[in-house]
């Protein structure tokens, strides 16, 4: 069982103690944990300068009987789920495919929360960095991080989850697509959804000079500075406008980026 010094311990190898992290993290990734999420929570805290991690709620989604084109979205067939949609609230928790350490990091009295209705982020020592977010630029503290020559850890995760790829992505001009999401004052339309991540660790290559990787317990620690993964995404996509696409027949976002660049 990993105790928590052994966190702290290995947190501090990376020397993040002066640095904003957006983290991604997996608690099963570690095996036992004493104290769990809540030990993971607190060992980040203490070793790094600021700590963000995303807390999607993705029970907020709407979708309108029409739409945009070449949108990912089928507007009929998504009609059905439509009823089982909440409206976001600040205290509301992060999706559980974000994984039990965010929500727990969220629950901290020192946590702030940014307010995008499907795209949050909560954090500690991030409150400014968080309120750059707008519905217009969901990543916006992600670019903040990178001003401030922030980095990126991954524990237990790979780069599947690495929402950097998606800022870069963006800045890429890669296309983004537009989502729906229900509010205490209405649906509110969310422009810059991301595409999909599943092909992003085909990057792995390429950052694996620039990243501190450590093994802790049965996990795999994994960090670099984000800018170096905004130039890596950009330099793969300038090379090759399909890099980082999946190859799932049934992915309708990879195959709306790929009609996109038909045209």
């Amino acid at each position: 069982m990993l105790e928590y010094n052994d966190l702290i311990l290995a947190f501090q190898e990376l020397k993040l103690n002066d640095k904003a992290v957006i983290a991604h993290a997996s608690l099963r990734a570690f095996g036992q944990v004493a104290g769990g999420a809540d030990s993971m929570v607190t060992a980040l805290m203490y070793t790094m300068g600021a700590v963000i991690m995303p807390t999607h709620t993705y029970k907020t989604m709407v979708t309108p009987a029409s739409g945009p084109a070449n949108n990912a979205v089928n507007y009929s067939r998504a009609q059905q789920w439509n009823r089982l949609a909440e409206p976001f609230d600040p205290n509301m928790p992060a999706d559980v495919m974000m994984g039990l350490i965010p929500e727990h990091l969220r629950q901290r009295p020192q946590a702030k929360r940014s307010m995008h209705p499907i795209l949050s982020f909560a954090g500690v020592n991030a409150a400014k960095t968080l309120q750059t977010q707008t519905l217009e630029n969901p990543f916006a503290p992600l670019m903040e991080v990178a001003n401030a020559d922030g980095w990126v850890a991954l524990l237990g995760v790979d780069h599947t989850v690495n929402t950097a790829i998606h800022l870069a992505e963006k800045l890429a001009k890669r296309k983004q697509f537009t989502r729906w999401a229900l509010t205490e004052s209405g649906t509110v339309t969310c422009p810059g959804f991301p595409g999909c991540s599943a092909g992003f660790e085909a990057l792995e290559p390429t950052l694996r000079p620039h990243t501190i990787t450590i093994q802790t317990g049965s996990a795999t620690i994994r960090a670099m500075p984000i800018r170096m993964v905004i130039v890596k995404t950009l330099d793969a996509i300038k090379k090759d406008p399909l890099a980082l696409l999946c190859d799932r027949a049934d992915c309708e976002r990879c195959a709306a980026v790929r009609e996109g660049l038909k045209g």
